[in-house]
């Protein structure tokens, strides 16, 4: 029997603003997966979140925040692994998810720079993360051609920025025209990452 105290914490974010994507999909997977192995598990779901993307003073002005972003805070802060799904759009996250963690990962929560220095404090240190980000181009052309600036802004400037580490990313493409046979085995990669906690 497993022991309560040590049962991994994971939060899945979904963060595709279309809720027939692929996306739901290998979330459900992964979900599926992290089940079978006994982890404590809390999912949320952006585009189910009411709040405003935009920060019209950047970080300048303190924000109120949303309930939903107050409550996705408590989230990130219980879980002790991340797992985000979300498509590449534009080379990068949708707009939608991008403004949640402009919001979210907000001085003080994510990190805090320390006074009369260029140095930060990670605050959010001990959390692991992995990211399930689909694409219609196939990964070694991102990867060779355009240098994965998707990947490197989640995993470098934002997750490791804040203390999240390691930060593992599965590509999964090209999902246009991909078919049927080739998702199930998607989805199927994707629930072993769960049943692991990877």
């Amino acid at each position: 029997m497993t022991n309560q105290n040590n049962k991994k914490k994971v939060l899945i974010i979904q963060g595709n603003p279309d809720s027939s994507s692929f996306c739901d999909a290998l979330a459900k997977s992964y979900k599926e997966g992290a089940l079978r192995a006994n982890a404590d598990l809390k999912e949320i779901f952006v585009r189910e979140i009411e709040f405003d993307p935009n920060l019209p003073f950047g970080y300048k002005n303190k924000v109120e925040l949303e309930q939903g972003l107050i409550e996705s805070q408590e989230l990130i802060q219980w879980a002790n692994h991340l797992v985000f799904v979300y498509p590449t759009w534009w080379g990068t996250m949708p707009a939608l998810l991008k403004g949640f963690i402009d919001k979210v990962f907000l001085p003080g929560f994510g990190f805090q720079y320390r006074k009369g220095s260029v140095w930060w404090d990670k605050l959010l240190k001990g959390k692991s993360a992995r990211l399930i980000v689909t694409m219609d181009t196939p990964p070694w052309y991102y990867r060779l051609l355009y240098g994965r600036p998707g990947h490197n802004a989640m995993k470098k400037s934002t997750l490791e920025f804040c203390g999240v580490k390691p930060v593992k990313i599965s590509s999964i493409g090209p999902v246009k025209h991909s078919k049927k046979s080739k998702r199930i085995s998607w989805l199927k990669q994707v629930q072993k990452l769960g049943e692991k906690i990877a």
